[in-house]
Formats: structure tokens, sequence, C-alpha cells
């Protein structure tokens, strides 16, 4: 990028109410067929124009084409049995119905590259997809075959490669993971987690990143952060592995949160997507709250390498509010550049 301080969003906008349930996260299509792919489409064109009108320098799909952020996925994959659900402890915070492997898992056709495509042939900006990181796609399930969460990771960081290579050749510019898991299984992730990332990555030119935040706005998330006391040190456990990585950007959570902004000197050197924008309110930040956030930033983290991003998805939240932060983002970001620029 040769934008300074490039913004975009880490990664959902709200649907549309004719495509699924607004402020719902998850909700199911309302459409099929045909139908749904022409909606997708719509939806992916109307998520563009917000993202442009609010002045967001990378653009992305805003999740309008995935129902779920792992299962969506998952659903194109063999020797997952989407029928006979098993409840399963999600992030070790809640449970959830879960789709089981019941066999080898094998990725016969692309996902989302049709999808990806589409949207660039919608504009000429930097675009960015998001794909479920390994470790989250384990996590997201129940394993009955594998037997070993290590091993099931291996063979989605196997299949993740193949779409992001052609995701890559479809015109994507940055491919981002989304790894919330990252942020539990401390011991996990530094043993095989950034392993299978890296293997996903594996032959990539376009930039990689990897998003690891605390989760959206819902209430087990919220209620999980108010056990974590008056700092939340869990990227301080990951940090210094992910330093030493081949992935290109790190995406985290700062505004509104009790993470010590001194821990992105542990990832000097890495681009940073910093969080600017709190997914888990319906207060919009003001330009000048989001320009002091990167200000912070700054001092751990040179200012050709801060990526202002949302801390996470903003699917939750009505679509006014959802706008009005995107433009706040863009706006703070612009503070900021013109600062930098004398």
């Amino acid at each position: 990028m040769n934008t300074l301080l490039p913004t975009s969003i880490a990664g959902s906008l709200p649907k549309p109410l004719w495509l699924a349930q607004p402020e719902t996260l998850w909700s199911p299509w309302k459409l099929e067929g045909e139908e749904l792919v022409a909606g997708k489409q719509d939806a992916l064109k109307l998520s563009l124009f917000n993202q442009q009108q609010a002045g967001l320098d990378i653009v992305c799909d805003g999740e309008q084409t995935r129902q779920h952020f792992v299962t969506t996925f998952i659903e194109q994959l063999s020797g997952v049995d989407f029928t006979n659900r098993q409840t399963v402890k999600i992030r070790d915070r809640y449970e959830a119905s879960v789709p089981v492997v019941v066999d080898q898992v094998v990725r016969k056709q692309a996902v989302f590259v049709d999808d990806a495509k589409f949207l660039r042939n919608q504009t000429k900006q930097p675009i960015k997809w998001a794909l479920p990181g390994p470790m989250t796609m384990v996590d997201t399930l129940s394993d009955q075959f594998y037997q070993s969460r290590e091993k099931l990771a291996w063979e989605f960081a196997k299949i993740l490669n193949q779409e992001a290579k052609e995701l890559e050749a479809a015109g994507v510019d940055i491919i981002q993971f989304d790894e919330p898991a990252f942020n539990v299984f401390f011991e996990q992730v530094n043993d095989w987690g950034i392993a299978a990332l890296e293997r996903a990555i594996e032959g990539l030119k376009c930039e990689t990143a990897v998003h690891i935040c605390y989760g959206y706005g819902i209430k087990a998330n919220t209620d999980w952060k108010k056990t974590l006391g008056s700092e939340w040190r869990q990227y301080e456990e990951i940090f210094p592995k992910l330093q030493r990585s081949k992935l290109d950007l790190i995406s985290l959570e700062c505004h509104n949160s009790r993470v010590p902004l001194e821990l992105i000197e542990l990832i000097r050197g890495k681009k940073v997507m910093v969080g600017a924008i709190d997914v888990a309110t319906h207060q919009v930040e003001t330009a000048e709250a989001v320009a002091d956030t990167l200000r912070k930033a700054m001092q751990f983290v040179d200012a050709d390498k801060l990526y202002p991003c949302t801390n996470c998805g903003l699917a939750p939240l009505p679509k006014q509010v959802a706008n009005a932060k995107l433009s706040a983002l863009a706006a703070g970001a612009s503070i900021v550049r013109n600062e930098l620029n004398g």
C-alpha cells in the first residue's frame, strides 16, 4: 500500500433485511438457489458502496457472502456431517451445536473464489478477503475422525492454502485468516497453531494477515471479558512467535479494550491492523477518539506499518451505526495522516 495509514474493516458488515435478519449473527439466508446468488451479489455491491462512501482505502465483501465466519467454508468440504450435530464448548467459553468430522476432509471445489472475482470486478481499490484460520476451524467442530486437533488443523491448513492461492489468482490483495482461538489456547498456538497458519499461506505472493480479537459484542464474549481483569494480556503469550512468523499483518483489538498498547512492541516490524472502532457498543466514535487511539499505537508501531481498522466485525450493529463507525474510522485516520504529512 502506498497510502499512509490505509483503513479497512476486520470483516463483517450488517446484512440487508432481504438477505438475512439484520443485527443477528449467523442468521439463516432468506433466499435460495439463484435468488440467493443474486442477493449476495447485490448485498456485496451495497457493502462495497458503504465502505467507499465512508472513505475506506482497502475494501472487502463485508462478509455478505458467508453466513458464519467458519462454517460457511466448512459446508463446502466433504467429510463433515452437518445433520447429526453435537454440542461442544467453543473457545472454552460457550456451548454451541456444531457439525461433526466423520471422514477425511476434502475441498472438492472453490468456496469464495467466484465471489472474490465479482468483488474484484467492482473496484480498482485493494481488496481483502477473510478466511477462517485452521485452529478456529478445529475449535468450531466435533472431531470424530482424526482424534487430534493438530492433525485436523494441518488438514484444514492444506485446504485453506488451495483456496487462498485461487483467491490470489482472482485478484485479492490481502488474505486475512480469522483466528479468535489464538487468544485462548496459547500453548497450542505456539506448539502448532502458528505453524499451521504458515502452511495455509505457503507460496502466496499477496499480503497475508491474521485477525485476533476478543470477539463480537455478544453476551458470551462480554461476560468473558469481565473475567480478564484490569489488563488483557493474552496477546503477550503469542506475539513473540507471531513476530517471527511469515505473516505480513497482525490485527488486534485496541479501542475501548484493556489491552496494554505496549504489547504491540512485541510485533515490532510487522504491519499492524490497529482496532480503533469498538464493535460492542452502538455509540459512534468521534474522529478525534479514533485519532487518539492511532496516536497512542504509534508509540509502538511505525506509521508506515499502521493500518487503522475495526476491533472485529460490525454485523450485529444497526446499519446506520455501522456506517457511521466506518466514517469515523476514515476521518480519524485522515486527521493523523495530515499530522504526519505536516
